[in-house]
């Protein structure tokens, strides 16, 4: 199997990038490394590129080692066929793979093996040879107490057994069958009986049917929990024509036909059962099974998705920041961090029932904001969010020289944050609740280094992120967390270890020795000093440094992210224009006038000099977007101030297949519906909004009992518009998954 070829036609490269990919992944370079300076080698194939390409690698690599396996063990029972060998050779597909090695694979004793060994297969394969035998009779020849067959009736029932083995292991018959059920089944729901009241959270599944194939990812997540939970029952069912139709390939393979002869009765009976009670129960089981794959697949796509935009949200920068934890009985904890995330002091304040220290608060608040000269207030979106908003708020009002800046940013992760180890060993001494408002504090000025810290399964916005793959799910979420970091870079003087761990080439261990070198030998001074930090040795230096940023260095260069490999162009540059460093650095006018051709050589090409000319007018650029907020409407505050028809500004917290969740300041996140979210038609709801985009909202109704709140981005259509109710299917013209003439068959 060519694997490079595979991969090629599957992604639409050039095989030539794929080879150089898989050369570079061999060799230990990582993919932010290989996407940002092996441009050249790969063609340009970007993160996303070389992440879906490295997951396809490592299936195929996984398919090449069973496929090796599979050879040996069918060899070895020396029944390998050069068809056989070829067809194995041939397939791309795990599934097919396994149908092909199922006649082969040791089983433990089936009753066809037991029938076999009391010498019943040349029964099954005389009558499935001469149907005009009559089996009872040609039966008879076959009974031996000895093998305990001691009747006509228990040869047939073993030759049976023997016919449907041979039915169930033929591989392009299972393969058509396969297809055949996952194109036209029916996945039905059911409440379970008695269930009805404690599993009401799954009610719109209590009587739910769809075709397989095209149930959306959500919602069949949500069938397998309340299956998992006991609360549903789920069932594949297959109309009669279209069992009829499964039936009959089956009877066609093996040249079955009634033709009114003597053991066709007896033969079309045999794959009737073989159809009900082998092969279709496979196949329920296995299109569950690919319909879950394929579910959490995408809800792991739609966590990373989320997860990439809200770490590359805007950073409000280093600014002096109130960090608010709201709360009502047990007070507002407040923190106030420097511009590099220090904590500077930390208290509590009781605003709020039953305490109503309002004007103390106020007081209280204001000192500290001149004392410590605060710019960013950031409070934490949980309970009492609101009315510490409007605390805030007053403050401004109150005291409008400390020009203060407020901002509500969502406090998912971080009371995981301020409970873990991390948080424990940065502040030892700190109570958990101050620890939470500082994360508060810093994922505002910076929403990347703070949210690294913390699990992202805890971050809030994933799918049914505990209903899936978790190894897949943990692989991809950090594939995200370290495309995310390397694209922005990292301070090597003021980086956290978590951050650093996101680093090409460095891991825990790494990370941890560089940090405690800077405390003990101070800041780093240029990029080579950091090849003097232990287990930092060439390949890790070459992968990190581009991505390690020393502000205020020896090097200007060290400051951007043009890698040290790269310096001699950059000499290059300043050579010919005569010019130093600090002349040309963010000189557009200069850099736009230079022809990139003319300084390439054999081994830095044409992207990477682009990259460099655009690295050394814009240098350390953040790719990240302009900081901007959100404004609550005033006065809106619980459910129960939303009505019908207002149209309010809101944040957006999450993006799932089928809507986004938006933030209107009312603790309790609205939905606006795929169908409302533009006034076009929306595939998929990343095609209009991502997680922190500040968008503008229609109320469309109000449920208070169930906190529901549905909103429209259609703002100029009227109240009325809501989203298109699901089309219940029409039930499947067959009771169950047995198709008229296996019905027929088995009522003989």
């Amino acid at each position: 199997m060519n694997i490079s070829q595979i991969i090629a036609d599957e992604l639409h490269l050039q095989p030539r990038q794929v080879i150089a990919a898989i050369e570079l992944l061999d060799g230990g370079a990582t993919v932010p490394f290989i996407s940002r300076y092996r441009k050249e080698a790969t063609g340009g194939l970007t993160d996303t590129q070389l992440r879906s390409l490295e997951e396809r690698l490592h299936y195929l690599r996984e398919l090449e080692e069973r496929r090796q396996t599979i050879l040996k063990s069918i060899a070895e029972q020396n029944k390998l066929t050069p068809e056989l060998e070829k067809a194995i050779l041939a397939t791309s597909e795990k599934a097919t793979l396994e149908d092909l090695y199922l006649p082969y694979k040791p089983k433990r004793r089936t009753k066809a093996q037991i029938a076999k060994e009391a010498g019943l297969e040349p029964l099954a394969l005389e009558l499935l040879k001469d149907p005009t035998q009559v089996p009872e009779r040609l039966a008879e020849k076959f009974i031996d107490p000895e093998k305990n067959i001691t009747s006509a009736t228990e040869a047939l029932e073993g030759a049976r057994y023997i016919l449907m083995e041979l039915f169930f292991e033929d591989a392009n018959l299972l393969g058509e069958l396969r297809d055949q059920v996952w194109e036209h089944a029916i996945l039905k729901s059911e409440v379970i009986k008695g269930k009805e009241e404690i599993g009401n959270k799954f009610a719109d599944y209590f009587d739910y049917q769809e075709p397989i194939k095209k149930i959306p990812s959500h919602r069949a997540l949500a069938l397998f929990r309340g299956q998992r939970e006991d609360m549903l029952s789920l069932n594949l069912m297959l109309d009669e024509d279209k069992a009829d139709e499964c039936l009959g390939k089956i009877l066609s393979r093996f040249d079955i036909q009634d033709q009114k002869r003597a053991a066709d009765g007896w033969l079309i009976e045999s794959a009737a059962w073989a159809w009900r009670i082998r092969l279709f129960l496979k196949f329920e089981t296995e299109l569950m099974m690919r319909l879950r794959e394929a579910a959490e697949e995408e809800a792991i796509q739609v966590f990373a998705n989320n997860l990439r935009h809200l770490l590359m949200a805007a950073p409000a920068g280093s600014r002096v920041t109130l960090g608010l934890d709201p709360g009502l009985r047990t007070g507002v904890k407040t923190v106030i961090v420097d511009g590099t995330g220090k904590l500077l002091t930390h208290t509590v304040i009781y605003p709020h029932a039953p305490h109503n220290a309002w004007d103390e608060s106020i007081s209280t608040l204001a000192k500290l904001c001149q004392q410590f000269k605060v710019e960013l207030v950031s409070i934490g979106n949980g309970t009492a969010s609101r009315e510490t908003d409007k605390l805030v708020a007053e403050l401004r009002k109150r005291h409008p020289e400390l020009k203060l800046t407020q901002i509500v940013v969502s406090e998912a992760g971080a009371s995981v944050y301020s409970a873990s180890e991390l948080a424990a060993q940065e502040f030892p001494t700190l109570d958990v609740s101050y620890r939470g408002a500082i994360s508060i504090a810093r994922r505002l000025q910076d929403p990347l280094a703070e949210l690294v810290k913390i699990e992202p399964k805890s971050i809030g916005v994933g799918q049914y992120q505990h209903d899936v793959n978790q190894i897949k799910l943990s692989r991809a979420l950090r594939a995200v967390m370290e495309d995310c970091v390397n694209a922005v870079g990292v301070d090597v003087n003021t980086a956290s270890p978590q951050l650093l761990m996101c680093i090409a080439g460095l891991n825990e261990t790494i990370a941890n020795n560089l940090i405690a070198y800077r405390n003990e030998q101070g800041a780093f001074h240029d990029r080579q000093q950091l090849k003097k930090v232990p287990r930092l040795g060439e390949k890790a230096f070459e992968q990190a440094a581009g991505f390690l940023r020393i502000m205020n260095g020896s090097n200007p260069l060290d400051a951007s992210a043009v890698h040290p490999e790269a310096y001699p162009v950059v000499e290059r540059i300043l050579s010919r224009q005569q010019k130093s460093i600090a002349e040309v650095l963010g000189n557009t006018h200069l850099l736009k006038s230079l022809k990139a051709t003319e300084y390439t050589d054999e081994r830095f090409g044409l992207p990477t000099v682009v990259d460099i000319l655009n690295e050394l007018d814009k240098p350390g650029r953040d790719p990240r977007p302009e900081f901007k907020t959100a404004t609550f409407k005033e006065g809106i505050e619980t459910l129960e101030d939303l009505q019908v028809g207002m149209i309010l500004e809101g944040v957006v917290t999450n993006v799932a297949n089928f809507g986004a969740f938006v933030d209107i300041g009312v603790h309790q996140d609205g939905l606006v519906h795929i169908s409302l979210l533009a006034n076009r038609f929306v595939k998929d709801p990343h095609e209009v909004v991502k997680v922190g985009d500040i968008v503008k909202v229609k109320v469309i109704s109000v449920d208070v009992p169930r906190k529901r709140i549905q909103l429209s981005m259609r703002l100029t259509e009227t109240p009325a518009v809501t989203a298109a109710p699901r089309k219940k299917m029409e039930k499947p013209s067959g009771e169950t998954a047995l198709g008229s003439a296996l019905l027929a068959a088995l009522q003989k």
